[in-house]
């Protein structure tokens, strides 16, 4: 959609035909963005070959646990030295990978890949309201390219070379954003979710930082300022699933209740993973793997969250 505003000659891929028809029948996302019509100019196209053919520039919005799969699948049509962009947020299980790892990892090292990641709430861009983001890239003259390429009279797009401290933020952040919907759900308040967005800010920069991250990355945009709305916007996936374990639910039946992936709830188990890996205290997203994983309600992990020995800030 942005691209489009910008006059970009844009194509849409999707994995299944079948929703792709009916995106382009219907001109709208009728499953996410249901209301909001597609441009008129974007291509909508379901065949691999013909939708790569020419590509400039990739961006990836597949969800980071079907990254692999996925361009595993377009491999043999992607354009050589093509930059890739990824705007997808969370840890592959296993290989604990960022989403550029796994892109360089199935696509080869040898191109360049990017993250654009921020506070950017989906039906928010539709509506054209304001929003900012970080174009991230080790190459600042493709991060630089991208701020042009995206930016727009309501979207503002900053620069930064710290590929994996925004991308590390931007898996993190939902983990957290699972907690605050928790608060929400039990009715915990406002001063327990202003205490949960500060400890969980400073336990993600810990482990970015122990991994060679920029302290300076998650005081920005794809650190603190995309945490801050994925903690309290209603709109978002990550909090309301945890808001519905706050109420009562499992979170098998959270989820059912929740359309979309919700990324922190795998992403969770891998930050925990990489924090016992880097010698990092995550006392949060490990409270959040507990409830995920049923060993805990929500009351519960905040008790033990509470009751922990006192320390300096």
């Amino acid at each position: 959609m942005l691209l489009c505003r910008n006059g970009v000659r844009t194509t849409l891929w999707g994995y299944d035909a079948a929703q792709l028809a009916q995106f382009e029948k219907a001109r709208e996302n009728t499953r996410f963005l249901p209301g909001y019509r597609l441009p008129e100019d974007l291509r909508l196209e379901p065949d691999d070959s013909k939708a790569m053919a020419g590509a400039q520039l990739l961006v990836s919005a597949v969800p980071c646990q079907y990254v692999r799969s996925v361009w595993s699948r377009l491999k043999p049509f992607v354009p050589p030295k093509v930059p890739i962009v990824s705007v997808t947020k969370g840890l592959e299980n296993g290989t604990l990978l960022r989403p550029s790892e796994i892109l360089a990892d199935v696509l080869g090292a040898d191109r360049t890949f990017a993250a654009l990641s921020g506070p950017t709430i989906a039906e928010e861009l539709m509506r054209g309201l304001p929003a900012t983001a970080t174009a991230a890239c080790e190459d600042l003259h493709l991060a630089e390219a991208l701020q042009k390429t995206f930016s727009t009279p309501f979207f503002r797009v900053y620069t930064n070379s710290d590929l994996k401290g925004v991308e590390l933020a931007g898996a993190m952040k939902n983990v957290i954003a699972i907690a605050a919907g928790g608060i929400d759900g039990i009715g915990a308040g406002d001063n327990a979710k202003a205490a949960l967005i500060t400890r969980g800010l400073a336990e993600i920069k810990r482990l970015g930082v122990a991994m060679g991250a920029q302290e300076s990355t998650f005081a920005g945009l794809s650190g603190l300022g995309d945490l801050v709305t994925t903690c309290i916007s209603p709109k978002g996936r990550n909090r309301t699933f945890g808001e519905r374990i706050g109420r009562g639910m499992t979170a098998a039946e959270a989820l059912a209740q929740t359309a979309g992936v919700v990324e922190g709830v795998t992403t969770c188990r891998s930050v925990v993973d990489l924090a016992a890996k880097w010698g990092v205290e995550m006392p949060i997203s490990e409270a959040v793997l507990a409830v995920v994983s049923g060993r805990m309600t929500a009351k519960e992990a905040i008790s033990a969250l509470m009751s922990r020995s006192l320390k300096a800030e």
